[in-house]
């Protein structure tokens, strides 16, 4: 399961756990304008808005998880189960397959309008990748400058929903989410007032009592309540290494420690976490194994370039020693 978050200070960040109990090997990978993207049902993209994101490199394609363009224009997809449904392929509309969505919208589109527009006339088509990579159940948030948007493909169609908390965790579909921080409306990062008996003194014996009841599991609404609360009341000193480490911080609230979920025999962890400068085109990560913060560039020359540029992760654990 996993928790995607879009945060707006002087500039915008966004990011997201990728919350598995395996991984792909994925890597920090730049697609450059000029790096041919093949699409199974449309023209390919010769040239396109380069691109910055993790992704897991099959055949020669960029199986994106999480990725933002040069406009500042970011997607990612968590996984949706048991509600996402794609569709036979249809004549009136641009077929374009799940794994294509992220580099088809992210490499054609500078701002979440323009994303609606395209996707006004999309299809999700039931195409897989290949018979080793079956098609996986997803839903996507958009983000950019102007604003941030859920898309999910269900048996009721493609529906786009206005995402104005900028969360997205997997299950329910989103309108149940959002609807879900209602029932704790009445929660604060303030001391809370008596409002239970004019008649008895009750003074708070511990800060932090005001967001009592603030759910704590790990469940996929649990982390979207709490990821909205701590986002909603972040401080941050406006500086990109603050912003930064506040990212970081927010999606270390709702982050999987190993044994906290668990079926069979499996154990689920949160694999990486990453956040996105959209003005500069640094993507920074830090992996479950490795909690320094790791950062790649996508300067001018890497956007300009014609092949993949890939940057495995840095998985061992640096430690700073004082004596």
């Amino acid at each position: 399961m996993c928790t995607a978050i879009a945060y707006r200070t002087k500039r915008l960040y966004f990011g997201r756990n990728l919350d598995l109990e395996y991984s792909y090997h994925e890597e920090v990978t730049v697609t450059p304008r000029a790096f041919p993207i093949p699409l199974r049902r449309l023209p390919a993209l010769k040239t396109h808005y380069a691109m910055i994101g993790m992704a897991y490199v099959q055949d020669g394609f960029p199986l994106y998880y999480d990725a933002v363009n040069e406009k500042g224009l970011c997607a990612a997809g968590l996984n949706f189960p048991g509600r996402a449904h794609y569709f036979p392929e249809a004549q009136n509309l641009d077929n374009v397959a799940p794994f294509e969505l992220i580099p088809y919208l992210l490499g054609t589109c500078k701002t979440v309008m323009e994303a609606r527009e395209k996707l006004a006339r999309l299809n999700l088509a039931a195409i897989a990748f290949s018979e080793k990579l079956p098609l996986s159940p997803l839903h996507w948030m958009i983000s950019g400058k102007d604003g941030s948007i859920v898309v999910e493909s269900t048996c009721d169609g493609l529906k786009i929903y206005d995402d104005p908390v900028e969360i997205l965790t997997n299950n329910p579909p989103f309108p149940a989410q959002l609807e879900r921080l209602t029932d704790y409306s009445a929660l604060s990062a303030f001391p809370p007032e008596n409002k239970f008996s004019p008649r008895l003194e009750m003074k708070p014996y511990s800060r932090g009592m005001g967001a009592m009841g603030l759910p704590g599991d790990f469940s996929s609404p649990s982390r979207f309540v709490r990821a909205a609360f701590v986002k909603e009341n972040s401080l941050s000193d406006g500086t990109e290494t603050d912003d930064i480490g506040q990212f970081f911080h927010m999606l270390g609230a709702v982050e999987q420690p190993r044994g906290s979920v668990r079926w069979d025999d499996k154990r689920e962890i949160t694999v990486y976490s990453s956040c996105c400068n959209t003005e500069t085109g640094t993507y920074f990560y830090i992996t479950y194994n490795n909690r320094q913060i790791c950062a790649v560039k996508m300067g001018e020359k890497e956007r300009s370039g014609s092949a993949l540029l890939r940057y495995p992760l840095r998985e061992e654990q640096t430690v700073y020693y004082h004596n």
